[in-house]
């Protein structure tokens, strides 16, 4: 919580230029459309994974993939490093992605 009072619906503090609110709003609804790209191209994302681990559990495969996983981090190290993206932080969510895909996997095998 901070000190200023805030407007409900804007979230910004009362009192501000108008001019400096309309490009605060313009850069937040930026940032909502590239979290809602986000959300939709890990959901693809995942129904591709889905479908790997179901090809895996039909041919009693390990869920795990250790090889390709160390392969898709340097990978995409590499494309965070080009994008001005900290790596560690690319590195990161990828393997929060790859401990979910796991996951996932491991369940469509027990199923």
């Amino acid at each position: 919580m901070t000190d200023h009072a805030t407007t409900p619906d804007a979230g910004t503090p009362e009192g501000i230029d108008d001019a400096v609110r309309a490009e605060l709003t313009s850069l937040r609804e930026s940032i909502d459309n590239i979290d809602a790209a986000v959300v939709h191209m890990l959901a693809e994302r995942f129904k591709a994974t889905q479908r790997v681990g179901r090809l895996k559990a039909e041919h009693k495969l390990p869920p795990a993939d250790p090889a390709r996983e160390r392969d898709q981090i340097k990978r995409l190290r590499e494309l965070a490093a080009g994008a001005h993206l900290d790596p560690v932080f690319a590195e990161k969510f990828l393997n929060f992605i790859i401990a979910e895909v796991i996951r996932h996997h491991e369940a469509i095998a027990r199923a």
